[in-house]
């Protein structure tokens, strides 16, 4: 039996943005099925997880035995104990201790930038201004970036080395940040310029255009110009 990804709309959905490029950077597409549902509201999700309870949120993965997993850092968790030769995490006990920290940031912070810009691959937004407290959250993704570059000695466009699982559960903010001209700061710059630049995120985006319903409540009342690149 395969693995079941069940994932939301492409251009809006930020964490089925992480959990896909888990699927996909770690070559494990003939191991797990994807499947798009596409709910015009987040209070419809469950209507497309009733065969999967206690499962209410996307993404969820269900497993070959049963279980629902619908947390994305509990699926990372289980994809990289499921299958340890992907390597999802980086290898060097050092540069995995970074990993985790940061993703585990990301997970419980940054409430800001999560509540007030969502995610939206259709196109770049002109004009918005951060209040004092995203300010803050922009600053801290720099700071611990940088800080995870610096310790792992990174010689690669991502945060410790090879790209890990930190790296995936980031994706969606580097989509954020670009979408709201957010990503000034030069470590975020590079960084988030290496996200739009990845060939996973490249086809993700490229799908979700070609198939997904535009959701205008994910449109903010602010000028719009084209998505880079």
């Amino acid at each position: 039996m395969t693995y079941t990804l069940i994932l939301g709309n492409r251009l809006y959905f930020s964490w089925s943005i992480a959990a896909y490029m888990m699927v996909k950077k770690f070559g494990l597409s003939n191991q797990v099925d994807i499947q798009i549902v596409l709910p015009q509201e987040e209070a419809d999700v469950a209507r497309f997880l009733k065969d999967h309870p206690p499962a209410k949120t996307l993404p969820t993965l269900i497993t070959p035995d049963g279980v629902a997993v619908s947390d994305s850092l509990a699926i990372a968790e289980e994809l990289s104990s499921r299958f340890p030769d992907a390597k999802m995490w980086p290898v060097d006990a050092k540069s995995r201790a970074l990993a985790r920290t940061v993703a585990a940031e990301m997970h419980s912070s940054f409430g800001g930038l999560r509540g007030n810009w969502p995610v939206n691959l259709r196109h770049v937004f002109e004009g918005a201004v951060p209040p004092p407290e995203i300010e803050k959250e922009l600053d801290r993704l720099e700071l611990i970036w940088d800080n995870a570059r610096e310790k792992s000695g990174s010689k690669t466009p991502w945060l410790c080395g090879d790209y890990s699982l930190a790296d995936a559960i980031f994706a969606p903010m580097a989509a954020r940040l670009a979408a709201y001209k957010f990503d000034t700061r030069p470590v975020t710059k590079a960084y988030v310029a290496a996200h739009l630049a990845d060939p996973a995120f490249k086809k993700w985006r490229a799908d979700g255009l070609a198939n997904d319903p535009v959701m205008p409540k994910f449109d903010l009342d602010l000028p719009t110009s084209a998505w880079p690149n």
